[in-house]
Parts: C-alpha cells; sequence; structure tokens
C-alpha cells in the first residue's frame, strides 16, 4: 500500500549486489571474526572489529560503486531534501528515544545499553580506531545492508514488509550477542525502533543511500561525543 503523497522511490542496488550486500551479514557476523580468531588468532576486539569493518567496507564498495554513484547524483539533484530529512529525522529520533528510555526504566533500574558501554569499553582503549569504525565503517556497511539491501530489495513488493523486516534485523543485530547471556537484555531492542524506522524513512523520502548513511553517521558520531563526555564527567 503506498500513499500518494511519497516521492518516487527509485534507488536500486541490483538484484545481484542486493543478494550479496544480505549474504554479507552472517559472514561479517561470524564468519570473519571466527577467521580472525581461529586462523590468525588476533584476540583484540578493536581489531578484529576494525578488520572486519575495512573487509565489509571494501566489499560494499565493489558491489555497489555505480549503485553508490547514481545515488549521489540523486542528492546533488535535491540537496535541500536530503539535509531537511536527515535533520527531521534526528531531531524526531531525539524524541522518540526520550520516551522509549521513560518506558525501559519501568523494567530496568539504569537504562544502560550493553552495546554502547561495550563501544566505550573499546574506545577507552583505542580511540581513535574506534572512532573511525562508529562513524564512517559501520554506517556504510550497515547502511548497504540494511537498506540499500534488505529495505530496497523487499520494498519492491511490499513497503510494510520492508519496513518490517529491516527494523527487525537491524535492532537485532544490535542486541542479539549481549541478549545471548543475559534475556533482559533483549527490552534493549527498544532503543533501536526509533532509529531503525527512520534511517528506513530517511532512505525512502531522499531516494538515495546517501541521505540515510549522512543521518546514520550523524547520529554515531553525536552518540559517541555525548557518551565520551558521559564517561569524563562520572
Amino acid at each position: 500500500m503506498y500513499r500518494r503523497d511519497l516521492p518516487e522511490f527509485t534507488s536500486r542496488l541490483g538484484t545481484v549486489p542486493a543478494i550479496l550486500a544480505i549474504l554479507w551479514l552472517p559472514v561479517h557476523v561470524f564468519g570473519l571474526p571466527w577467521i580472525l580468531v581461529r586462523v590468525f588468532g588476533i584476540r583484540d576486539d578493536v581489531q578484529i572489529n576494525f578488520i572486519t569493518y575495512v573487509i565489509g567496507a571494501v566489499f560494499m564498495l565493489v558491489i555497489g560503486f555505480r549503485f553508490l554513484r547514481r545515488d549521489f547524483d540523486a542528492v546533488c539533484d535535491r540537496p535541500g531534501r536530503v539535509f531537511l530529512q536527515v535533520l527531521g529525522c534526528y531531531a524526531a529520533m531525539m524524541l522518540m528515544n526520550m520516551a522509549v528510555s521513560g518506558i525501559l526504566m519501568l523494567f530496568v533500574d539504569e537504562a544502560e545499553n550493553p552495546n554502547n558501554a561495550a563501544v566505550m569499553d573499546l574506545v577507552s582503549v583505542q580511540s581513535n580506531k574506534m572512532s573511525v569504525i562508529a562513524i564512517f565503517l559501520a554506517p556504510f556497511v550497515e547502511e548497504m545492508i540494511f537498506r540499500a539491501g534488505v529495505f530496497g530489495t523487499i520494498r519492491q513488493k511490499s513497503r510494510l514488509a520492508a519496513y518490517l523486516v529491516s527494523i527487525a534485523l537491524f535492532s537485532v543485530y544490535h542486541v542479539w550477542g549481549y541478549a545471548l547471556d543475559d534475556p533482559m537484555s533483549w527490552l534493549y531492542l527498544l532503543q533501536y525502533l526509533p532509529a531503525s524506522w527512520l534511517l528506513c524513512r530517511c532512505y525512502e523520502y531522499c531516494d538515495s543511500i546517501w541521505g540515510s548513511l549522512a543521518f546514520h553517521m550523524l547520529t554515531n558520531y553525536i552518540s559517541l561525543q555525548a557518551l565520551s563526555l558521559a564517561e569524563e564527567l562520572l
């Protein structure tokens, strides 16, 4: 079902690149880390994350170069729309996050996201590499998988299904590792629902992966700065 006020959505990664992008998810989550640990004996979590995301970014660049170039032209054609969408989505996310934090406080004493805590632990060890991962590499790889790959492919058939599947996968991706050890961590899925939905919306309304990528990078940059400041004040 499509609303009449929706802009035309023409962004397409392409069938083969989209399949490759989606199939990269298990490689990114399980395959590469396993190889780096078991084959190369790397135990440093920052190093594992950095290498995994660098390889993922190169892979996405190779399979999606034409798509990225084409979508960048779309941004150049309507920079004002993209700028307003990114800022609007970020403002909406902040408001929604406050509401979600209030709900979480009903179930847990402190609404401290375990993923954020893990990131800050790694930042304290190697801040430069973790900043590159959080601000540049992770947004690029994740947007190519969850928005260009999952959302863009499914949206051709069903807009609702595209939102639901992309939101679910992106949210689970960020908490499943912690939830295996502590089932209460599944509650933190709620914290990723606003960003997951708004990233899809930003991609759709900008009609360019660069819109959601800019939003994702902005979100991670500000979050990293805020978490760093909070650590200093504690």
